[in-house]
């Protein structure tokens, strides 16, 4: 098996050849595609490749097509720009981060929305019980004056 911080180090120098290499491909029906993350197997002979595309499901999937159709190009060129005994095999992987940045929005503005609604239900309420639950009593000088005296009985 292969070093762990070699294998990063090449699924990151394989990130940025890809991002680099896309803008030389000519197809039209690449869109506006940002290559995200690439990972390695530990024998570096599979690449996965990570992206995401500005627009709706059509134009994903003509830039899903525009990438495969010239992956062999990708290969040859990250290959040799490697460096290695073999150049490692590319598979390309929608990235949708853009839908998990929406649902994680939607979540925290839900919950700002909870939030609110309790402070709202909250307002001029008073606590059940004391407003300082923790109140300190001093002890009186005739239960420190026997707890001395039951210690200097023991000693």
């Amino acid at each position: 098996m292969a070093d762990p911080a070699k294998g990063r180090r090449h699924a990151e120098r394989v990130r940025e050849l890809v991002a680099s290499l896309v803008r030389e491909i000519k197809d039209p029906r690449l869109g506006m595609v940002t290559i995200t993350d690439a990972r390695l197997t530990g024998d570096f002979r599979e690449a996965t490749v990570f992206y995401t595309v500005l627009g709706d499901v059509t134009e994903q999937a003509s830039t899903a097509a525009a990438l495969e159709s010239a992956k062999g190009m990708l290969r040859s060129r990250v290959g040799h720009a490697l460096g290695l005994r073999h150049s490692p095999s590319l598979a390309f992987k929608l990235d949708n981060v853009l839908d998990n940045v929406k649902e994680i929005d939607d979540l925290l503005a839900a919950a700002r929305h909870r939030d609110e609604e309790v402070q709202r239900l909250a307002a001029g309420k008073k606590y059940a019980g004391d407003a300082d639950p923790y109140k300190s009593e001093e002890p009186e000088d005739e239960e420190q004056g026997e707890r001395v005296s039951a210690r200097e009985d023991l000693g």
